[in-house]
């Protein structure tokens, strides 16, 4: 399984991005979703979690209320909507899933090569 991000970009405090992450080599049925981000000289942080059947979805307070994750199983792919954007978002972005039949993202061992956020007036 091979995960793809995109729709990163520069955008003004306020601004909006989609991020999207499909997968290849395989579907994302049996796979729990996490958004995660990782800003210079810090440490990651996973920012969305959703699970399989997309009835569980947790955030990080740091990003609830302005993010929105979901996903399309059926088109392979996640989405994470990026609202209110705060230059403290400014981070590259990654898409990873857990192990089969595992329901939380913090053992993620899939990866995708992240997508660069940038929040700047």
């Amino acid at each position: 399984l091979l995960l793809d991000e995109s729709g990163g970009g520069s955008v003004q405090p306020g601004g909006s991005l989609r991020l999207s992450c499909v997968a290849s080599g395989g579907g994302l049925d049996y796979y729990s979703i996490g958004w995660f981000r990782q800003a210079p000289g810090k440490e990651r942080e996973e920012i969305s979690c959703i699970t399989r059947n997309g009835r569980t979805i947790t955030y990080a307070e740091s990003v609830k209320g302005r993010f929105t994750v979901s996903r399309d199983n059926a088109k392979k792919t996640a989405y994470l909507q990026m609202d209110n954007l705060k230059p403290e978002d400014t981070a590259t972005y990654y898409c990873a899933v857990s192990p089969a039949g595992w329901d939380e993202c913090k053992y993620a061992d899939v990866w995708g090569l992240g997508t660069q956020v940038t929040v700047s007036s």
